[in-house]
């Protein structure tokens, strides 16, 4: 398997829920379960990324190596580019970028999504998708919806209910397109370092700024995204305190 080092940012500050990356889960901060499972994966280097002294002196204790970077970084893109920039890495190199609110993650969709990008010279990224199962998913703006071409290539992201089912759709009683045409995107990203420097210098593009997602920039610059359905499920991350009470629950049955 090609070499890849798997990058968690980790930000203390959090709109809807403060000090996230430190929350403690059946008795460990969730960073690190989050690490622990990156750990799991096939990773030559697990780095946590942080803007703040209290998650790098938690991170540090457990082991995990940080990285400190700016703590005015637009987003978590920008923050890896700053952390390869820091390590050296050569354009080549693959990185994955694990989100530090992924208590839950397999580590195997990590191994997947780094190799799916190794064996595609075409495209810049790699991510995942899976089936939605629920009408009500495919109209929810905060499930990002993705389509693919038949290369598995991202044709585009959205937050609204792409593809559009014309006939099903608009009934009164709407139905899932078949043939899992749903798809809910993943937000699990393998990188070639190349185009994190890259990523950093391009404008915001203007269907970037309208859907509020980074990943369109990528596609507005011409590069490809490879785009597959994650090989195992893929549990939903930590966004609100239901989302964690709903994952503490999960992890205290499970020890």
């Amino acid at each position: 398997m090609t070499p890849f080092s798997v990058i968690i940012p980790a930000r203390y500050g959090s709109t809807r829920l403060p000090a996230k990356p430190l929350k403690l889960i059946a008795g460990r901060p969730m960073i690190q379960w989050v690490y622990e499972a990156a750990c799991r994966s096939s990773a030559a280097a697990v780095w946590i990324a942080t803007d703040d002294q209290r998650v790098a002196d938690v991170a540090s204790a457990f082991g995990a190596l940080v990285c400190m970077t700016r703590p005015d970084h637009e987003s978590g893109t920008d923050r890896l580019q700053e952390v390869v920039a820091q390590l050296g890495l050569a354009d080549d190199a693959i990185v994955v970028n694990v989100q530090g609110d992924e208590p839950l993650l397999p580590p195997a969709v990590i191994d997947q999504v780094a190799c799916n990008l190794a064996g595609s010279p075409d495209a810049s990224v790699a991510t995942l998708s899976e089936p939605l199962h629920h009408v009500a998913d495919c109209f929810n703006p905060n499930i990002v919806k993705v389509v693919s071409d038949l290369h598995q290539k991202a044709l585009y992201f959205s937050r609204a209910p792409i593809p559009w089912g014309r006939d099903t759709y608009s009934s009164p009683e709407p139905q899932l397109p078949a043939a899992a045409l749903a798809q809910r995107h993943i937000g699990l990203y393998a990188y070639r370092v190349a185009l994190l420097h890259q990523f950093v210098t391009w404008p915001v593009a203007a269907l970037e700024g309208f859907e509020k997602l980074e990943q369109l920039r990528v596609l507005a610059n011409g590069h490809r995204i490879h785009v597959a359905p994650a090989c195992v499920p893929v549990p939903g991350g930590v966004d609100t305190p239901d989302d964690l009470a709903r994952v503490k629950r999960l992890l205290e049955q499970h020890q």
